[in-house]
């Protein structure tokens, strides 16, 4: 009963965050159907997500979580462009390239996940997590937080519009995003090339990025988001900078939640007692390549 509470307390949090973080980031004028379109967007993240876990929660599927918050990404993004277009105003070029970017990394990750999946059979995550409903729709409620939270800085871009000649923030954000989204990307795609292999099963991959980083798709993930940051900061103005929050909560959530906890758990649980794994660990920073601390 009380852990039914707590996961029902979460829920509310969820949706207060949001609508705190979506008002601190609303654009004057900018409106759909009445309601400030960041706010909107906001909605649009949870009705998505609340759609699609009416039939998973029935079925105890997390099947689809991962395409959801693809879906929704992109969802948010659209509604963001379609508030400007509304508002009368023509997109500008910074809008529309970072919705591209942004449009470009969920298509690409949230297919990736979905894939992986569906050859997995299940996400091990779950485990636990379908045996309460109250958390089961907790972490579908959590996931549209993160949806709208990784991208609300984004959202922020867009909807400003800023007509302006592209400058230098822009052109060092974007360099930044093209070398995260490259390197997520690529790490994925090696790690996946090498765990299709049959003389590769059940070992630890050490090769191409694996070799710098224990973690490079997420080291990515983190720089990408970064990228996007950088394109807004000469953009937001008061409360806006509170959108910032996107690339923090990036990297508080890859490596203090449910990012490298879970993974750094798993690798010592299989491979602990492996001599060449703990040589690789202590060797090879856990996220930034070769930085970081050493474990």
């Amino acid at each position: 009963m009380k852990d039914n509470i707590k996961d029902l307390a979460a829920i509310v949090a969820c949706i207060l965050t949001a609508y705190f973080v979506a008002n601190a980031a609303t654009v004057e004028g900018v409106l759909l159907y009445g309601m400030p379109a960041i706010l909107f967007c906001a909605g649009v993240s949870f009705v998505v997500h609340w759609i699609v876990a009416i039939p998973s929660l029935i079925t105890s599927s997390e099947k689809y979580f991962d395409f959801t918050g693809m879906i929704a990404t992109l969802l948010v993004v659209a509604v963001a462009i379609f508030a400007i277009l509304s508002s009368g105003q023509q997109a500008s070029i910074r809008s529309t390239i970072v919705a591209i970017f942004v449009s470009i990394w969920t298509l690409r990750l949230g297919t990736f996940l979905y894939i992986r999946i569906v050859k997995s059979g299940e996400d091990k995550r779950f485990r636990e997590i379908k045996k309460s409903l109250p958390k089961f729709l907790m972490t579908w409620t959590l996931s549209a937080l993160w949806v709208f939270l990784t991208t609300v800085n984004a959202v922020t871009i867009i909807v400003l519009n800023q007509q302006a000649t592209l400058d230098l923030f822009f052109m060092a954000g974007s360099t930044l995003w093209i070398l995260g989204f490259a390197f997520e990307a690529i790490a994925d795609k090696q790690k996946k090339s090498f765990s299709e292999l049959t003389e590769n099963k059940d070992k630890f991959i050490t090769q191409g990025l694996w070799s710098i980083s224990r973690h490079p798709n997420y080291f990515g993930e983190v720089i990408l988001w970064l990228g996007i940051a950088i394109v807004s900061l000469p953009l937001l103005s008061g409360w806006q900078f509170v959108t910032l929050v996107s690339p923090v909560f990036v990297y508080l959530l890859l490596t203090k939640i449910s990012g490298l906890p879970f993974l750094e758990d798993k690798a010592e649980k299989k491979w602990g007692g492996d001599k060449d794994y703990l040589e690789y660990k202590n060797n090879t920073p856990i996220l930034a390549p070769y930085f970081g601390k050493k474990q």
